[in-house]
């Protein structure tokens, strides 16, 4: 008899190619450019972006500036970078400049769209600048393993009066994709929302010589992550391990802010506070908060958090780019949810069927008709093998393995 772990090493040697595993949606909701289509199905290095960024999280013409130079660093460590957006209803993964113009531009009245955003901005064909939880559902869908953000969200400061926490960690734990970012914004509460990642079962790892988790416009938060990576192909190796084993949840992986642009935690945490305080007494809520706050935040320390702000988004993508490189040798090497080596089983597998008698009453017309009452009449018996069917269907578990019916 086969052990769970060989059944499962057969099964997925034999499951549906990636791109059949991927959620089903129809050709019209969603469109990818030549581009990525192109390097998804041969197999080419790809990384996702969000577009909030460029719609809610910078000012014009910074945010336009921004997008396609972070594009252009993908680009130069050979990889394929994938803006995803909603464009007059459609999904769009991989967008031209005249498109990313068009999303920048403040006319354009993007709606900021999560999951739950997608109903109402697809039928109603408006413009969406894509979350971390809207943009992790898209790569879920057609098969993207790396995102690159600038900084997820999170459970908010006074979330457990408030509840409101982001639904970022929640996509997280719903995906096994890898989320590169500065790790979370600042203006959350960071604590609470590790706790709640670990609750979602993701694993939160830093990039660099040490666990200090950082903290979006810092260095570091006063947290610790779990574990550390210092290379690239290390944190490949997280992601393709994780696909081995079949795990269903993300990984974050948290990218300090580069030490020439690192702002003094409690400077930040004083202007945050001041932010905040704008944002109650105005009534923001909701969604509307992150980008007030981020603003806010901007006027208060004269451009210096925009400009770290730009500094860390283009670094996550220079990291999150060689991680995607390295991630797709792994693959060429042994490809996620195949392990390297099955040991051979010379035992044969036996096919064990119920063993069913199958009759059939033929009713005896004349009888019937000169009025006798009829409580049996001729039959025929025969018998049902399901062993047999089941070989004759040639149900085998792999390829070289015979199967054998015992009557």
């Amino acid at each position: 008899m086969l052990s769970t772990i060989e059944f499962h090493a057969i099964f997925t040697m034999y499951r549906l190619p990636r791109a059949l595993q991927c959620r089903f949606f129809s050709k019209k909701a969603f469109e990818l450019s030549p581009e990525v289509e192109s390097a998804l199905r041969e197999k080419r290095p790809v990384v996702a972006l969000e577009s909030t960024i460029i719609t809610h999280g910078m000012p014009h013409p910074s945010n336009l500036t921004t997008a396609i130079a972070v594009q252009d660093i993908i680009r130069a460590q050979n990889a394929i970078p994938a803006l995803v957006a909603v464009m007059n209803g459609t999904i769009k993964v991989g967008l031209s400049n005249k498109q990313i113009e068009e999303l920048a531009d403040p006319k354009s009245k993007a709606v900021k769209t999560s999951r739950r955003d997608f109903p109402y901005v697809i039928s109603n064909k408006l413009n969406g600048g894509t979350t971390v939880s809207g943009t992790l559902f898209v790569c879920s869908s057609v098969g993207i393993d790396i995102f690159v953000t600038g900084g997820i969200g999170g459970v908010h400061r006074d979330g457990e009066v408030s509840l409101d926490i982001s639904a970022d960690l929640v996509e997280l734990g719903r995906h096994s994709i890898m989320v590169v970012s500065s790790g979370v914004k600042s203006i959350l509460d960071i604590e609470r929302t590790l706790e709640y990642l670990e609750t979602e079962g993701v694993c939160v790892v830093t990039y660099g010589s040490s666990k200090n988790f950082p903290a979006f416009y810092s260095e570091e938060s006063g947290q610790l992550s779990p574990y550390h990576v210092m290379e690239p192909h290390q944190a490949a190796k997280l992601l393709h391990s994780s696909k081995q084993i079949g795990l269903d949840s993300g990984i974050l992986l948290a990218v300090p802010v580069p030490n020439q642009f690192s702002i003094d935690l409690k400077e930040m945490n004083t202007v945050i506070n001041l932010a905040l305080d704008a944002a109650e007494q105005q009534g923001i809520n909701g969604k509307n908060v992150t980008p007030f706050v981020l603003d806010k935040v901007s006027q208060l320390t004269k451009g210096k958090s925009l400009e770290t702000n730009i500094a860390l988004i283009k670094n996550n993508a220079h990291i999150g780019a060689k991680v995607a490189v390295e991630y797709t040798k792994l693959n060429k090497m042994s490809p996620p949810g195949v392990p390297p080596v099955i040991q051979k089983d010379n035992k044969r597998p036996v096919v064990i069927g119920g063993s069913v008698l199958d009759c059939a009453l033929t009713i005896c017309d004349e009888l019937q008709s000169r009025g006798y009452r009829v409580d049996y009449s001729a039959a025929e018996r025969w018998s049902g093998e399901v062993g047999i069917q089941i070989e004759d269907n040639k149900i085998t578990m792999c390829a070289n393995i015979d199967t054998q019916s015992y009557q």
